[in-house]
């Protein structure tokens, strides 16, 4: 079942901002479609407006093709899955999957059958007698997709579901989400603020920034073509570099320069201004260096293992993040020669991503590429 978003909005005062600003989108039927974005930016709204739980200010919300503004929740089809579990203490596994099918008079033979097909797609056929509090964090979470898969609903909206679990569980239970999506087609719209999350299982993903989408795009092209930097700077871990950079504009060798060591030659020549130029870590490089000689200084290291994540700040004080595969040993106030590889991203006054370029030099216009 396919979900239209058309120009929502919601406020909650007149006079304030609205929390939501003209959303739009198109969810696609048996698509995991993310919403992610910082804390407050509204993805736990928006995805309560399309529950029903609250009301759409303006905008247009249409499942399946029929409006859904002011339909209740009980009439759109659709299951929740809640950051907090929401199991009743007091009732058995069994008992907290069946609840939402008793209270729909359903049939005690169909409840019995829907509640053992759900407890076994999620493991949890011989916890079915044990009461919440028995259960690790990992398994009452299970409970609560449980309770989901047996509503037979075709849509399915998850709030940070994996936010309470610890980091190798929530590894593991990204991977079981997704293969029961697919097992079962659900449409799944999931809400969270992890970029990994959204990268590793999402087929189409909604950045929500500001109260406004930034983009919307598979998790690769949002990763490789950011439409501003905040795109670019919420994907990638660890975190874009983002340099403010300038030209004179001039037609026989346009050039950016970003710092005082890092320039960029261009392609063709930009009009003369202040532009922000966004290279990731792995498209950094340095090595150390006589201390006469370089231009930065190693402030901290981080080894890995796979991979050593180095900071350095550049002769000018800018600092900048470099990730080199595998295990680098570099000291602490080591000189290193900072070089970029590419490829870089350049964004215009209003943050929007006006080109991409491969092939950087330092400021000696020393080619690395």
């Amino acid at each position: 079942m396919g979900i239209e978003l058309q120009g929502i909005t919601k406020t909650y005062d007149s006079k304030q901002a609205p929390v939501l600003s003209d959303i739009n989108a198109e969810i696609q039927d048996g698509e995991l479609f993310v919403i992610v974005g910082p804390s407050g930016c509204g993805k736990s709204t928006l995805l309560r407006m399309i529950a029903g739980i609250i009301p759409i200010s303006a905008g247009v919300l249409k499942i399946n093709g029929q409006v859904m503004n002011g339909v209740s929740p009980k009439d759109r089809n659709l299951s929740m899955v809640f950051q907090s579990y929401a199991l009743y203490p007091f009732l058995t596994v069994a008992d907290n999957v069946a609840f939402g099918l008793k209270a729909r008079k359903m049939a005690p033979a169909e409840i019995e059958q829907r509640v053992n097909d759900a407890l076994s797609m999620v493991d949890l056929t011989e916890y079915r007698d044990r009461k919440p509090r028995a259960l690790s964090g990992g398994q009452r979470q299970r409970v609560a997709l449980a309770r989901a898969i047996a509503s037979d609903s075709k849509i399915c909206l998850m709030d940070e579901p994996l936010s309470n679990l610890d980091a190798q569980l929530r590894v593991q239970m990204r991977a079981e989400i997704r293969e029961l999506q697919r097992k079962l087609n659900l449409t799944l719209i999931y809400v969270t603020h992890d970029q990994t999350e959204a990268m590793t299982m999402a087929d189409h993903v909604m950045v929500l920034h500001d109260q406004q989408v930034q983009q919307i795009a598979s998790p690769l092209t949002i990763y490789n073509q950011p439409a501003n930097s905040f795109v670019a700077q919420f994907f990638g871990t660890p975190q874009i570099n983002l340099l403010t950079a300038n030209t004179a504009g001039t037609q026989a060798s346009p050039r950016l320069t970003m710092t005082n060591e890092l320039q960029l030659d261009l392609d063709k020549p930009l009009a003369a201004g202040t532009y922000t130029v966004g290279i990731r870590p792995n498209a950094l490089s340095c090595r150390p260096v006589a201390d006469d000689d370089g231009n930065a200084t190693v402030i901290n290291v981080e080894t890995l293992g796979d991979q050593t994540i180095i900071e350095a700040v550049l002769d000018d004080d800018t600092e900048v993040r470099i990730v080199e595969a595998g295990q680098v040993h570099v000291a602490l106030a080591q000189r290193v020669l900072v070089t970029a590889l590419g490829p870089a991203f350049i964004f215009d006054e209003t943050d929007t991503l006006i080109a991409e370029k491969r092939g950087l030099q330092d400021a000696r216009v020393v080619a690395v590429n």
